[in-house]
């Protein structure tokens, strides 16, 4: 008897997630002897392996599985960033981070905006529409990266923040000006920031309760009945803290990112698990971010799409390049070099300039503009692709050599 459409087509899934598990698996090992962030070679591998090389890796980006799996990973991604911040060093940085995911966006944003404008000759809503989708820093790709590269604890820890909370505003922003673009609304600032701080709110607020809930029941000295069971309760956490903020129209990714700091200052709150529980948690979480890893980034480079990137690629470098070199450093000296709280060096800022790598969020930014036809889509995309590949091809890879040369490497592994 023949097999259903159904049943070939998870052959096909399983097939796909096996090759990737295991090219993935020998990446890593070749990314830790050349001492690069594993990302950046995941990406490449994705490259070579997609339907445009070897076809070994073909998924739809527009596809349930590949959106399912995004958003499963990079929640995960999130959460293993949250848990390595200290609200110590929060505490000293938290000026910062709101001005420069907040305000600054807006300043990368408008930067970007007017070097699309004059180079590729957008409208100049299409142009903002551009910029907006590309602004956000990515924590898929720095979660790891800062995990494999020893930076100086409060410059990383800040740059994590960062990128975990500037995608909501992003994304709203975006969406704003969508409907202006399409005819259907008008651009309002006000109303885009009350509701971005609406889904903030909510994010932070989900993300807290979850985290509180867990970490009583894996650390609590009275009620940790689910302690041996870790591993699981966590990743349970995972999924509702994104899948309940997303149903009352709050910042998913915010909220597993607040989740995870939760889980991860659990010591803060009275609350410890044993040593040999604690440590069979914490191998549990590295190799499940290690996983997620390799599927977000092989897939992502499975879908660069050459032919579209091809039509803008000088006008897109040239765009990418503002955006790398002049955008992101006017953000980071406006928004960071003011705080007197944090009291940022010279070099730690201009590490800051460099460290901003475009990633998974931006790149479903793009996917959805295409999905949706919106004006510019096919410019916006491909000049996205663009920024996905420049910027984890260049600025991940020198991430180690900058820190260094800035006198910020802690000389030991995170």
């Amino acid at each position: 008897m023949e097999s259903s459409a159904d049943v070939e087509l998870a052959k096909q899934i399983v097939q796909v997630l096996g090759i990737m598990l295991a090219t993935g698996l020998f990446t890593g090992l070749l990314a830790k002897k050349a001492k690069i962030p594993d990302v950046a070679l995941f990406l490449v591998v994705g490259m070579l392996m997609g339907p445009q090389m070897a076809g070994w890796v073909e998924i739809r980006s527009d596809s349930a599985f590949n959106q399912g799996l995004l958003i499963l990973g990079a929640s995960y991604i999130l959460f293993d960033g949250g848990t390595s911040l200290r609200l110590k060093v929060l505490n000293e940085v938290w000026i910062t981070i709101t001005a420069i995911s907040t305000i600054g966006l807006l300043i990368t944003a408008i930067i970007t905006a007017g070097a699309a404008y004059f180079i590729l000759q957008l409208p100049f809503v299409v142009a903002l529409l551009l910029a907006t989708t590309i602004a956000s820093t990515d924590p898929a790709t720095l979660v790891p990266v800062f995990r494999q590269v020893p930076i100086k604890n409060r410059v990383a820890q800040t740059v994590m923040s960062e990128s975990a909370f500037n995608d909501a505003m992003a994304a709203i922003i975006t969406f704003s000006l969508l409907s202006v673009a399409m005819g259907s609304g008008e651009f309002s600032l006000p109303q885009a920031l009350f509701d971005l701080l609406r889904e903030s709110l909510l994010g932070i607020l989900t993300g807290g309760v979850i985290g509180w809930m867990v970490a009583v029941l894996i650390g609590h000295h009275r009620y940790n009945f689910l302690q041996e069971q870790a591993p699981v309760a966590v990743l349970m956490g995972v999924i509702s803290s994104y899948m309940i903020a997303i149903h009352f129209h709050g910042s998913g990714f915010m909220a597993v990112f607040l989740y995870g700091i939760v889980i991860g200052n659990m010591d803060a709150f009275g609350w410890k698990m044993p040593h040999n529980h604690a440590e069979n948690h914490e191998n549990h979480v590295i190799s499940t971010a290690l996983i997620m890893r390799m599927f977000i980034f092989i897939l992502l480079g499975a879908q660069v799409d050459f032919s579209l990137m091809n039509q803008h690629l000088g006008g897109g470098i040239a765009v990418v390049l503002i955006f790398m070199l002049v955008a992101r450093p006017a953000t980071v000296f406006l928004c960071a070099g003011p705080d007197r709280r944090a009291r940022w060096s010279r070099n730690e800022l201009l590490f800051m300039c460099w460290t901003r790598e475009t990633g998974v969020i931006p790149g479903a930014l793009a996917g959805m503009l295409v999905g949706m036809k919106a004006p510019g889509a096919p410019i916006i995309a491909s000049v996205t692709f663009i920024a996905i590949l420049m910027t984890i091809l260049i600025q991940a890879t020198t991430t180690a050599w900058i820190g260094g040369k800035l006198g910020l490497l802690t000389g030991k592994e995170s």
